[in-house]
């Protein structure tokens, strides 16, 4: 055991100079989880796997503490003193020291990063999404519903043209979002900048045909950032200010490929694919972090919206807690987590107007998904819609995706608890038995029908599409086989 990063009880820790981090640590063995502990702290900070000799007074001063063990439960506390991290806002770095080669320590059979802590000091020195759902809500006037969207399916094969043509199709139909699928690149059959043209002249044609605006995002992820950089800027030059998103496929890509989008186009929707996540996050996997934890990093580094999962209601694996509290995690002003209450404010929580906008903030939740779409409706905002990107981080919004359809909108809808969400339907639009249109359209009323808290069955009985959609998914099934895996976080010992 490493004793110097041992500070049981430490009460210093709180005082706004240390993130702090939750992890679950199995040892191998008969080693004492506090031998693990103190070697997890030393290896994520300062240290080595021995006592070296070229410590300093002050690098002791940048040490991880362990400062809570829960033997019961296998729960360890590090305190991180942030002034440790890469000053320039770099969220790469922190994840290299928290999540990086801990993972591959030899006496460690699990260790996984469940909930981390960012104190209104550090929130000071990091990015945060510069454009937020709220302004998408704005460009789409769009205030009381979730933004309908839509990957297009098949994943790829399609040329440029057929592409933009069912973007065409969803769109007329009542959608407002179209995204690239997380592969989609510069392939042969469907060039990119090719596909760029296409889309905006099937976007200027949904708009003349629909009277409304339309939102496309494109997958700038590539080889290098030059590629990245080309990729946005022609784009940039082809679609219209508020038409378009960034998408970056975050965890392939990288940390560093986020914040150079976010820091080089900070006036765009910036899209945080997680394909990939699964390997860290799937509660069952002994080594990684959680849903929470990939969130809130995302929010910090500067992501506008990022996919949190179907909350069970959909193909993808993920329990209902988990996927709700890292939807919650990243569009509140104060959250709770997993293990910790996090205020998204830089300037400390115990000031008085922040006390009486959590307050605010509360209220409305507690009203649920249709108190939060009445509010809208009547034009009601939140602190966070408000523009104080000086006072607080703002927040990133939760894309939906994985198997949602239009029957099960409202099932999700009911389990998220707001209507602040992006969803990204495939299969669910694109299965419909008439085609994209009608799809985009079933799922619109799906939602109409939802708000007039009418069952789908009985609006469907004067709306074909919703008819045909509810008749075909009934009949195909709709959703995948769930595993309970809810006990796996709590929140029970939140600060």
């Amino acid at each position: 055991m490493q004793e110097q990063y041992l500070h049981l009880n430490d009460k210093e820790v709180f005082n706004g100079e240390f993130m702090l981090a939750v992890f679950k640590m199995v040892p191998y063995g008969d080693i004492e989880i506090e031998d693990v502990a103190t070697e997890v702290a030393a290896e994520s900070s300062t240290g080595s796997n021995l006592k070296v000799g070229t410590m300093t007074g002050y690098s002791q001063s940048v040490d991880a503490r362990v400062y809570k063990i829960d033997k019961e439960k296998n729960l360890v506390y590090i305190a991180y003193p942030w002034v440790m991290f890469d000053r320039g806002g770099n969220v790469q770095n922190i994840m290299t020291f928290i999540a990086g080669n801990i993972f591959g320590m030899a006496e460690l059979r699990e260790c996984k990063l469940l909930d981390v802590w960012f104190p209104s000091q550090m929130l000071d020195q990091y990015d945060g999404p510069s454009v937020t759902l709220d302004d998408m809500r704005g460009y789409l006037q769009n205030f009381d519903r979730p933004v309908l969207g839509s990957i297009i399916k098949p994943k790829i094969g399609l040329t440029s043209t057929e592409y933009a043509e069912v973007c065409y199709d969803f769109w007329v139909g009542g959608g407002d979002f179209v995204k690239n699928d997380e592969p989609q690149a510069d392939q042969n059959f469907s060039p990119f900048q090719k596909m760029v043209v296409s889309v905006r002249e099937a976007m200027d044609r949904a708009e003349e045909a629909t009277g409304h605006t339309k939102v496309h995002s494109f997958n700038v992820s590539a080889s290098d950032f030059d590629t990245m950089i080309k990729r946005a800027d022609y784009i940039s030059s082809i679609m219209k200010p508020g038409s378009y998103a960034f998408l970056v496929d975050g965890i392939t890509s990288g940390w560093t490929a986020v914040q150079t989008i976010r820091r080089h186009y900070p006036n765009v929707f910036l899209h945080f694919h997680r394909a990939g996540h699964g390997a860290f996050t799937r509660a069952e996997n002994p080594i990684g972090y959680s849903v929470l934890v990939l969130s809130k990093f995302a929010r910090l580094a500067g992501a506008s919206g990022i996919h949190t999962g179907t909350a069970g209601v959909g193909k993808m694996a993920g329990d209902v807690k988990d996927d709700i509290t890292a939807a919650q995690g990243i569009l509140r002003l104060r959250a709770k987590g997993h293990y910790f209450d996090q205020c998204w404010s830089e300037i400390p929580e115990s000031d008085m107007d922040m006390i009486a906008e959590v307050k605010k903030e509360e209220e409305l939740w507690a009203s649920g998904a249709r108190g939060i779409a009445q509010s809208r409706a009547r034009g009601l905002d939140t602190f966070l819609e408000r523009k104080m990107s000086w006072r607080v981080i703002s927040k990133t919004a939760p894309i939906i995706s994985g198997g949602l359809n239009p029957v099960l909108l409202p099932q999700f809808l009911d389990v998220i608890g707001t209507i602040d969400f992006i969803t990204t339907m495939g299969g669910g639009v694109h299965s419909h038995p008439s085609g994209t249109k009608a799809g985009a359209t079933a799922v619109v009323q799906s939602y109409e029908a939802w708000k007039a808290e009418v069952s789908l069955e009985e609006y469907a009985k004067e709306h074909k599409e919703l008819d045909e959609a509810i008749k075909f998914f009934n009949k195909h099934g709709t959703q995948a086989h769930r595993v309970d895996n809810s006990a796996v976080y709590h929140n029970e010992d939140a600060i």
